[in-house]
């Protein structure tokens, strides 16, 4: 499209949507529940750019507020977070309103799971959402803390520090995930590009079942998104001290403020290590050590009151002096837990760059968001790295090559125009486009040592070099929306068309240790290319039996894109193969209801998930590269159940309790040189039930104001679970309890924690030749926060 002409149809949608407007003033005071005016409340209309805080009085004022239904936020620390939706209607509108203090109510949930800002009661999807305070509670850390967190999700470290991601059965097992992970709004690519670790954050929200129509590809699973802290009016500065066991640190340090008038900056910083959980026996010491250091930068700019623009910078450097550490097969692990012998020892350096440019415009009756963003990765071993898991001296894996190769790059841009102040109106609607472009370049070494021969290689002291270089581009134009027919009946349409190209090349050369080049290509340079286009259709109907009970029905189709095999060692898998995208349709039936007084809320759901062109991944050894094909259909069925209620004052109870049964109605894999049909076996990654109940009590000391003591219990509960097609790797069912103490006085707290508490041991994670992981031992810390 010529670029005048598409500036020209903008200007022309802001211009009519731009057009004069009745305008109100509103305006009002926030008091507690004992009568006393609060200060410092902050004061938002979701949707909208307008915001504010009160004064030493309680007041507050909003100004040139155009007519028409809006829903307003009211916020303050040590108090229950209010929504009330209110309508503009006169010149003047006065309101007063009563926040009650924590402890009393369960606080309203904000939500931007559909893009937008609503309250997560009243949305039709299944979604957990944790606030900052649950975050901590908890002592999620990274993204593997998150397993039953909500229900049917099961989140592993394969022993690399990348995250395997199952939500209902559907699974991440390749580059390529099936759960999509977006921070601060930025699709976290692949597994390469995205950033684990937790610090600073506002709001981890997990979105259960397909989410195509808004999020797109690999988004199968589900979505998790991670929101940190944003930029306010005050300045704000924060720290974390943890020692533990394991020598265990973690600091972390920060700070918000304005900039004047127009900008507002922010920076935190997390600084991790910890030995390693492992001991090698063949050089006596610790295996896995692990450090790391993350930064979160932004600085926010308005332009207007209607307009405002962020960049944002994070990273995250991590090195770890043994990767991979595993036992072959699960007796072994078992019998003699992180113990493990291998002569090669190896520093994995993982260097990752995320960076966007989000232009933002709130307007009467339209918001425009513009998010532009790169990512890159570069994962590399110091040295070569243990491939036969033992002391011999056989195979090992090479990948140092410079900065030129193992560095996967992804540019992205979307555009998005969404409805702004519509509650009451009836509808609510969003559209746009998203494009990418990505480079992965791979180049990597699999060497055959003096040993190699008693694993049956016929040379020794050589190596197979693989180079696979990978472009990738992609385009897709979606919309939604929500329309109320009636006051109690409502439908949801929506629609996504993606459209992907990628290329790649392969070279396979040959080289001996004595020989500083290649002797010869055993796979001359070929290159392919494939192109894939996938509909996400949603639909869905929901009623409304009163104000505080939701139930909803819904149709959403998902899929994780196609893409071309990469080089491997074993002759019997081609390069180049195609496959092509995996594709899911789900049906749901779920309802959300808060019974006396937002005391109580019980949300449940019946979920029916079928899969078709299931993308099966094979693990080549030993150069560890995963072969992926179309070969099963795959049926998941369940329900998931979450209740949170306040006991009594400070005494909250929570409960999420997933099932789900998801096999294959067919699976053929080659096992043994023949097709075998794997009909009837267990998805991987899935444990069959995932429950987790939790005790969180807070309470004034009364020593005045300032004293708080604070108590949480966790108890979680994972079903049967099998980590190969073949479900010979089972992980029996198994209990893991946490906890926590904390001690507070003004903005200082202290906690006592815990994690595995009784030192359950179990497998965390498995590959289908039969090594695994463990689940992280017993761990146990304090802890300090500090914000003023």
């Amino acid at each position: 499209m010529n670029t005048k002409l598409l500036f020209g149809i903008l200007f022309s949608l802001f211009t009519f949507f731009l057009d004069a407007q009745e305008l109100s003033t509103l305006q009002g005071k926030v008091i507690s529940d004992s009568f006393e005016p609060l200060a410092n409340v902050e004061i938002r209309l979701l949707n909208t750019s307008f915001q504010t805080r009160t004064g030493f009085d309680g007041n507050f004022s909003l100004q040139e507020i155009p007519y028409g239904s809006y829903v307003m936020s009211i916020r303050k620390s040590g108090f229950s977070e209010t929504i009330r939706e209110i309508t503009v209607d006169s010149a003047i509108i006065e309101l007063e309103v009563v926040l009650g203090s924590e402890g009393e109510r369960l606080g309203e949930v904000v939500v931007t799971a559909q893009k937008r800002e609503e309250m997560i009661q009243e949305i039709p999807l299944s979604i957990t959402s944790l606030s900052s305070d649950n975050i901590k509670q908890s002592q999620i850390q990274n993204t593997n803390d998150l397993t039953a967190i909500a229900p049917n999700l099961y989140a592993s470290d394969p022993g690399d520090r990348r995250t395997i991601t199952s939500i209902r059965g559907v699974v991440s097992t390749s580059y390529d995930p099936a759960v999509a992970t977006y921070i601060d709004g930025v699709n976290q690519y692949n597994l390469d590009t995205y950033i684990t670790q937790f610090f600073d954050i506002e709001r981890i929200e997990v979105l259960r079942g397909p989410q195509g129509t808004l999020y797109g590809r690999n988004a199968m699973g589900g979505v998790i998104n991670i929101i940190t802290k944003k930029p306010e009016d005050e300045t704000t500065v924060f720290g974390e001290a943890t020692v533990g066991n394991y020598n265990q640190q973690r600091y972390m340090a920060g700070f918000r403020t304005p900039l004047g008038e127009k900008f507002y900056f922010g920076a935190a910083g997390l600084y991790e290590e910890r030995d390693g959980f492992y001991t090698n026996e063949f050089t006596g010491s610790s295996y896995d050590d692990q450090y790391n250091f993350s930064g979160n930068y932004y600085l926010k700019y308005l332009f207007s009151a209607t307009w405002d623009a962020t960049v944002n910078v994070k990273h995250f450097n991590a090195e770890n002096k043994g990767a991979f550490p595993l036992n072959m097969g699960i007796e072994a692990a078992f019998e003699d837990p992180y113990t493990l012998n291998q002569n090669e020892i190896s520093t994995m350096k993982d260097n990752t760059f995320n960076t966007s440019l989000v232009i933002d415009h709130k307007g009467k009756n339209l918001n425009f968001s513009s998010q532009t963003a790169y990512q890159q990765n570069y994962r590399y071993y110091q040295t070569p790295i243990d491939a036969d898991f033992s002391p011999l001296d056989a195979l090992s894996i090479i990948n140092d090559y410079g900065k030129d190769w193992n560095t996967v790059k992804v540019a992205t841009q979307e555009f998005r125009f969404s409805s702004s102040n519509s509650p009451g109106s009836g509808l609510e609607w969003t559209a746009g486009t998203y494009m990418f472009y990505q480079e992965s370049p791979v180049k990597q070494a699999t060497h055959f040592g003096e040993d190699a021969a008693l694993i049956g290689s016929e040379q020794t002291n050589f190596s197979l070099i693989n180079t696979t270089e990978s472009t990738g581009k992609g385009i897709a134009f979606f919309g939604q929306l929500n329309y109320q027919v009636t006051d109690d009946l409502g439908v949801i349409a929506g629609i996504r068309y993606d459209n992907e190209y990628k290329k790649q090349s392969v070279l396979g050369e040959y080289q001996l240790d004595s020989d500083t080049e290649p002797q010869f290509e055993y796979q001359p340079d070929s290159t392919a290319t494939a192109n894939f286009n996938a509909f996400s259709p949603k639909i869905g109907l929901t009623y409304d039996l009163s104000e505080e009970n939701l139930i909803f029905l819904t149709y959403s189709r998902g899929f994780r894109a196609g893409g071309l095999t990469p080089l491997s060692s074993d002759p019997s898998q081609p390069p180049l193969f195609e496959y092509q995208p995996e594709f899911s349709n789900n049906y749901e039936l779920g309802t959300k209801n808060s019974f006396l007084e937002n005391k109580l809320l019980v949300n449940a759901t019946l979920f029916y998930t079928e899969v078709t062109d299931v993308q099966v991944p094979t693990l080549i050894l030993p150069d560890a590269v995963i072969v992926t094909r179309n070969t099963g259909s795959l049926t998941s069925k369940g329900f998931e159940v979450e209740l949170r209620a306040l006991l009594t004052r400070g005494l909250e109870f929570s409960y999420n309790l997933g099932f789900t049964d998801a096999s294959y109605e067919s699976l053929l894999i080659a096992q043994d040189g023949n097709e075998v049909n794997l009909q009837e076996n267990k998805q991987i990654y899935t444990p069959e039930v995932t429950s987790m109940f939790a005790l969180q009590y807070n309470s004034n000391l009364g020593f005045g104001s300032n004293w708080n003591f604070s108590a949480r219990a966790e108890w979680k509960y994972l079903g049967e679970q099998y980590f190969d097609l073949a479900n010979n790797l089972r992980q029996e069912p198994y209990n893991l309890y946490n906890g926590n103490l904390g001690l507070s006085y003004k903005n200082v707290e202290l906690m006592i924690w815990g994690r595995n508490i009784f030192d359950t041991r179990y497998i965390s994670y498995g590959y289908n030749f039969g090594a695994v992981h463990l689940g992280n031992p017993a761990t146990m810390g304090v802890t300090i926060f500090l914000e003023m």
